[in-house]
């Protein structure tokens, strides 16, 4: 409930405007669960979702995506790009998601006894969307007890029952009629559509679509999930035309992007540097979206500034590793994502509209339709995002019409990749371990023959084994402590079971 405070402090200045029934000077661990207001509580565990998935998540997702790569001039995510991270790593991810679903899941509890729809069906969305990222990054996750205050140790869902449970958990709250709706109805305390209920509908129809893509390579349940596919898109049922973001950052102290502050306020800017991969991929496209994604740096004797520097540093080349043939570590003035300089205000996407469009384009094709429009449109929303439009999309992107399917899948998957930059290379990770997409390079990236802009295995010189990518997140310390039921430890390199 740690978050309420965080709620009523934003509700009572600079995004809502107006008073709260709260008393500040209450413990907020010691509020009570069912007097709360939930137009106090609803934003309070926003903040939490995004604060989580926009920082330490996104910069997991983000190494092993190969937008980003250790500084030679810094350590702090050393274990993130050797593939080392362990027990004892990044607990406060998992426990800071789950503090922002407890306020979500107080709220569909208070809306559902209440009546109240429009409240039922935005909780139930957020908890569905928040669970898919930890179930994606974790495996087995509690699911239908996290977030109980009366249940101390929640048993863990297999992964495939989370599935089924997201699905019929976003079932129920759309079969709602929210015209009959009781009760207050959400408006600014809605940090993501200001209560425009349509866009919560469409958001959980997409989430849907998503669930059945995320299970297309499942071995076992690759039927079922096509099945579910074409059974949406026969529906009619709109999926997200807009972003699903919280886009009311201020830039003032605590009420900045989660990617921003965590490497500018409260760590270092030398840390994250881009990677060859990211980078090599935008110089072989002559993407135009290449200058708003870098920090404009130049060269000491540039006093002029004529020239933007563009350097990237090969992926995990923090150090040398001559087993590699990497005698030095890579170039120390590497270029930063331009977010950790200027991303003060930038907004946390739950899911981008061009996210939607890219998981159309994809159904289309596996439902046997044509795909094309939607990739089109996919790219255009991105571009739109750095005041580029549509006849900036270098023609290396046209949708390969005629082509296979594999084809197809590669140029969308590849796209969504490019696209995902920079907060959601959690997606962008979660999507290559499904697809293979982008593909894997067969050489180190200092090898002639590398290919721009496919995944390279670090050149970390930490890295313990010398071929498999991590495929999870392992269970944190503080969690198997507390939990007996808490799964036994996976290798960090053991795929998640929709990937097998």
């Amino acid at each position: 409930m740690k978050k309420i405070i965080i709620g009523l402090l934003v509700l009572s200045t600079t995004f809502m405007g107006c008073s709260t029934d709260l008393d500040i000077n209450k413990d907020p661990d010691n509020l009570d669960p069912d007097t709360i207001p939930m137009a106090s509580q609803l934003p309070a565990g926003i903040i939490g979702i995004v604060g989580a998935e926009g920082g330490i998540f996104s910069i997991i997702g983000g190494f092993w995506a190969q937008y980003y790569t250790q500084s030679s001039a810094a350590n702090q995510f050393k274990n993130i790009d050797s593939y080392t991270v362990t027990t004892n790593d990044y607990n406060y991810a998992w426990n800071s998601m789950y503090d922002g679903l407890a306020d979500i899941k107080n709220v569909q509890r208070r809306a559902l006894a209440e009546q109240n729809w429009n409240y039922y069906l935005i909780a139930t969305t957020l908890y569905v969307q928040a669970q898919q990222v930890m179930t994606d990054f974790y495996g087995d996750i509690p699911y239908t007890e996290a977030c109980d205050p009366k249940i101390a140790t929640p048993k863990f869902n297999k992964g495939e029952e989370v599935y089924d449970l997201m699905i019929a958990d976003l079932d129920a709250a759309l079969a709602k009629d929210l015209t009959t709706s009781q009760g207050t109805a959400p408006g600014k305390d809605d940090f993501i559509f200001g209560g425009k209920m349509q866009n919560w509908k469409n958001f959980a129809n997409t989430l849907k679509l998503k669930i059945y893509m995320r299970q297309t390579a499942s071995a076992t349940r690759g039927t079922m999930a096509l099945n579910g596919i074409k059974a949406l898109l026969s529906s009619g049922v709109p999926f997200l035309d807009t972003d699903a973001a919280m886009a009311n950052f201020t830039g003032l102290p605590n009420y900045e992007n989660p990617l921003y502050e965590f490497n500018f306020k409260l760590n270092v800017r030398t840390n994250m540097r881009l990677s060859k991969t990211l980078g090599s991929f935008l110089d072989a496209n002559a993407d135009p979206r290449k200058d708003a994604y870098v920090y404009d740096a130049y060269a000491e004797d540039d006093a002029a500034k004529t020239t933007k520097l563009y350097i990237w540093q090969d992926q995990g080349n923090y150090g040398a590793n001559t087993s590699l043939g990497y005698s030095d570590p890579g170039p120390k003035n590497a270029s930063i994502a331009d977010v950790i300089y200027n991303g003060a205000v930038k907004p946390v996407y739950l899911l981008s509209k061009e996210e939607s469009l890219f998981l159309q384009a994809e159904a289309l094709e596996r439902a046997g339709q044509d795909g094309s429009t939607k990739y089109t449109q996919a790219i255009t929303a991105n571009f739109a995002k750095y005041g580029l439009t549509a006849a900036n999309i270098p023609p290396s992107y046209a949708y390969p019409t005629g082509a296979t399917a594999a084809v197809k899948l590669e140029a969308i998957i590849t796209q969504k990749w490019a696209a995902s930059f920079p907060e959601n290379g959690f997606e962008a990770f979660f999507e290559q371990n499904r697809t293979g997409f982008p593909k894997i390079s067969a050489v180190a990236q200092n090898n002639p023959a590398y290919v721009a802009g496919q995944l390279a295995f670090t050149a970390s010189p930490d890295v313990q084994q010398k071929t498999l990518f991590p495929k999870r997140i392992p269970y944190p310390l503080s969690e198997r402590n507390a939990n007996p039921n808490v799964p036994a430890l996976k290798a960090i390199t053991d795929k998640i079971w929709w990937n097998q």
